[in-house]
Parts: C-alpha cells; sequence; structure tokens
C-alpha cells in the first residue's frame, strides 16, 4: 500500500473530522486561501466532499469578481442544467483571464515596439480588461508583475482607478507591495491651438513624467483626464512612452 494511500485513510478514520458540525466544517474551509482550500480538499474523502462544495466556491466567485451580474453565474443549478459546478466555474475563468491578460500584453508590446504608445491603442487594451470583468486579485496577478512592461502596469493602474474605484492608499500599498509604484511614465498631448484675433495658434505641447503612485494619488486627475478621454475636443493626440522597457 502506497504511503499516500495509507495518509488518506488514515485521515478518512479520524472521528474528530466527521463528528464535526457541518457549519463548522464550512466556516473552516471559508477561511482558507484558494490554493490552501484545494490542497486541504485533496487530503480525504470528507474534506474533498466540503471544500469543493458550491456554497464555498460561490462565495469565492462572488468576491473575486464582483462586476459579474448574476446574469453571469446564475444562483440555481437546477434551473439552469448546463450550469457547472462554481469551482470548475472559478478554474475556467481564472484561466481565461489569464490568457486574456497575456493577449493585452502582446498588444501593447507591439504597438510600442518603435514608437510611442498611443492613447486609441492604450483605450483598447484598458476595454479588453472592461469587457473581460476583471477582479482587484486578477489585475494583482496579471497586471502588476515588475517584470512586465510598465505600459501593462499603467492600464492595470488605470483600471483600477477608473472601474474598480480602487484608489489613494489601498492602491498605493498594493503597487507598493508588488514593487512597482516608483516605474515611471510619460504622458504627451497636443490640444488645439486658441484663436487669437482671428488667427489660429500653434497647437500646445503638453508633457509629463508620471509615476504609478503619483496616478493613484491625483487629486486634480489632469493627467487620468487626458488618458480616459484620449483624443476628443480640443486634444488632439496622446502618447505614452516608458523610461526605457522594463525600468
Amino acid at each position: 500500500m502506497s504511503f499516500c494511500k495509507m495518509q488518506k485513510e488514515k485521515l478518512d478514520s479520524i472521528p474528530i473530522f466527521t463528528s464535526l458540525p457541518q457549519d463548522v466544517v464550512f466556516k473552516i474551509a471559508s477561511l482558507l486561501q484558494v490554493r490552501d482550500l484545494c490542497a486541504l480538499g485533496c487530503c480525504s474523502r470528507f474534506w474533498r466532499e466540503h471544500c469543493f462544495s458550491d456554497c464555498i466556491w460561490e462565495s469565492l466567485v462572488r468576491n473575486r469578481w464582483p462586476l459579474l451580474s448574476s446574469f453571469n453565474f446564475p444562483s440555481s443549478s437546477t434551473r439552469f442544467p448546463n450550469f457547472k459546478k462554481w469551482w470548475k466555474l472559478y478554474l475556467e475563468r481564472h484561466v481565461e483571464l489569464g490568457v486574456r491578460a497575456r493577449s493585452v500584453e502582446k498588444f501593447l508590446e507591439a504597438c510600442s515596439l518603435c514608437e510611442p504608445l498611443e492613447v486609441g491603442d492604450y483605450l483598447k487594451a484598458v476595454s479588453t480588461l472592461i469587457g473581460a470583468k476583471f477582479g482587484f486579485e486578477d489585475v494583482q496577478r496579471f497586471l502588476f508583475n515588475p517584470q512586465m512592461n510598465v505600459l501593462l502596469n499603467l492600464v492595470g493602474v488605470h483600471y483600477c482607478l477608473t472601474n474598480l474605484g480602487i484608489r489613494g492608499d489601498n492602491l498605493i500599498e498594493v503597487l507598493r507591495t508588488h514593487e512597482i509604484s516608483e516605474r515611471r511614465v510619460c504622458i504627451k498631448w497636443w490640444k488645439l491651438g486658441r484663436w487669437f484675433y482671428g488667427f489660429r495658434m500653434r497647437d500646445e505641447p503638453h508633457s509629463r513624467w508620471i509615476s504609478l503612485a503619483d496616478l493613484a494619488t491625483e487629486h486634480d486627475e489632469q493627467i487620468l483626464g487626458v488618458l480616459r478621454r484620449g483624443t476628443i475636443h480640443e486634444v488632439l493626440v496622446v502618447q505614452i512612452s516608458a523610461v526605457g522597457r522594463t525600468s
């Protein structure tokens, strides 16, 4: 008999597990991180039945992706016969968002390979996150890597500010934890020249270096406003560049 099989049988035979009230068992499972929850669920038949229960994973899905509506994840599998178990939905969505994030990274790299990134392409990348309804954990996991292009970090910060409503100290602390708070980008934009006595003046160039931490605490939101609106009204061109590629 293998050692793993012996351990499983030993765990199944321990009466303290099976004698615990069900609400206590679910409480224990609900306090665990996803990785630990899966590990515990692999220990024995008893824990597998509880750790992969829908009541646990439905909560994990809804907490990780609060932008999802009940239409995306129906609450009753009896009313929706094609509905999959919640832990399978969690796993599939986790993998899907990882693929989406990778596609955004490749897109930004291609667009900014030989020249500054145009704001139209930048907003397309942000729209991908919006369409996929990324959660804050997804942004941290897939976009806040210091080894990635800083433009991808910027897209993640933009999404947190404008779509998740996460800003200020909460966002700065996460940026520091991931060691990207001091990474900087240069935002350049040109405004249509003003009219003066019947003549239009030259277009007005503007340029500003800003760190990701500064962007998270902008009070006037000037830079964020330029990035969010893109080329509209009096703003003719908006370009984004980085200090090198990875610094």
